[in-house]
């Protein structure tokens, strides 16, 4: 097929199970200009280029031409992902004072105890079931319920943001369709929604402060002063998603691969200590994170001799560059143990992903609670159901059932 239909081609939902192929053939044509006037790029050396090329914007306002900005990224405050320095410098770095290193050290650390006790709550209610769905039973339950104790949100509100966070994603999801206005719609509406939501309870937490990360947003006194209310809810709409979402996909991806793989589910279930570095793996291998839509060039860039004009749509597939065999050894190989392992698992560069110290945690925790007892269990149906999106993929379920002629 033509090198100019790959995009749609990457995200028809037909190939969402097995999208590496095209991701192969991606590579094997360089820089390739799209049907719809975009440039994918999807080699490794060239992603880390433009992730750390100033010349290359995240504000969707540097597009040349604003029908290619999807309506969800239109007349709504942007989040620090979806801006440029020095704003996001800023914006960034106020979020990062109550969350990690310098200013809070110990945060992440902290929730360790808890992280454990949730994992070993939500693998105990499996019981004797012959049937389990690892992402409704476990990938998704436990990141949801450390992210609402980190920012303060009350977990019977969970029903509602898991909604709203669902619209959002089905409205950033890149798959032709006819109902895509309508999504794209629905999405905003949830994001505006979210929005309200962490505003009024940032201003309950402006009387009546909790040891939340919310609370310490709302009364940090920093240098640069605080957080404006509409900031605080662009900020909180983004991490209450990606501090669950990214770490769904994570850990049911992890459970897949090692259920695909008995050599390495039984090396990392005698040897825990290996946990890490698989995480790492994972992170490339079956990142949760595939693509970057948004990227613009503020002016003409060569890319390995192919020019992309300034304003034009910039498409980095991450997991394509994950397993470029000019950078990873055999690349579509899942080593448990690799150690040159410089994925593109949260991003890299000034957008590097925020919360990959906290997703790095929850997975290990996680998958080693739960190697264990995938025991005598086979996947249900390979490949699974996947979600929507193209973007953030991973299987929308995870059936696994007991099997007496389970290969460990």
């Amino acid at each position: 097929m033509s090198p100019d239909t790959l995009y749609q081609r990457i995200i028809d939902y037909a190939n969402r199970a097995d999208p590496y192929p095209l991701y192969a053939e991606l590579r094997e044509n360089g820089v390739t200009r799209q049907e719809d006037g975009s440039y994918l790029v999807g080699t490794y050396h060239e992603i880390a280029a433009l992730l750390h090329d100033p010349r290359v914007s995240s504000d969707s306002r540097s597009r040349a031409d604003p029908s290619t900005v999807p309506m969800f990224r239109r007349n709504v405050h942007q989040a620090f992902i979806g801006l440029d320095d020095p704003e996001h410098d800023r914006l960034r770095r106020l979020t990062m004072r109550p969350f990690g290193p310098p200013h809070t050290p110990g945060r992440i650390d902290a929730l360790r105890p808890d992280m454990t006790r949730i994992s070993d709550e939500l693998i105990d209610a499996f019981g004797d079931k012959d049937r389990i769905d690892i992402v409704e039973d476990f990938a998704y339950p436990l990141p949801v319920t450390v992210i609402c104790r980190l920012l303060g949100v009350p977990y019977e509100d969970v029903p509602r943001f898991r909604a709203w966070t669902n619209a959002v994603i089905d409205g950033v999801d890149l798959t032709p369709g006819k109902d895509a206005e309508s999504r794209q719609r629905a999405g905003q509406d949830a994001r505006e929604a979210m929005g309200d939501y962490i505003g009024d309870l940032a201003d309950k937490r402006r009387d009546h402060p909790t040891d939340d990360m919310l609370s310490a947003l709302v009364h940090d006194n920093g240098p640069e002063g605080r957080l404006t209310r509409t900031e605080l809810m662009a900020t909180g709409t983004l991490l209450l998603i990606a501090g669950h979402e990214t770490t769904v996909n994570l850990i049911s991806n992890g459970a897949l691969t090692f259920l695909r793989f008995p050599d390495a589910y039984r090396l990392l279930r005698d040897k825990p200590e290996l946990m890490p570095r698989a995480v790492e793996e994972l992170l490339r291998y079956e990142p949760p994170v595939h693509l970057l839509p948004q990227r613009t060039p503020l002016a003409d860039i060569e890319v390995s001799d192919v020019t992309v004009p300034k304003g034009v749509p910039l498409i980095l597939v991450l997991a394509a560059g994950n397993r470029d065999p000019l950078r990873f050894d055999d690349p579509d190989h899942f080593d448990p143990t690799r150690e040159d392992n410089q994925h593109f698992g949260f991003g890299s560069g000034i957008h590097n992903c925020f919360g990959a110290p906290l997703a790095r945690v929850e997975a290990q925790i996680a998958l080693n609670a739960l190697l264990p007892r995938l025991e005598g269990f086979r996947l249900s149906e390979d490949p699974p159901p996947y979600r929507r999106s193209s973007i953030l993929r991973g299987p929308r379920h995870l059936p696994i059932e007991r099997a007496s002629d389970a290969t460990f």
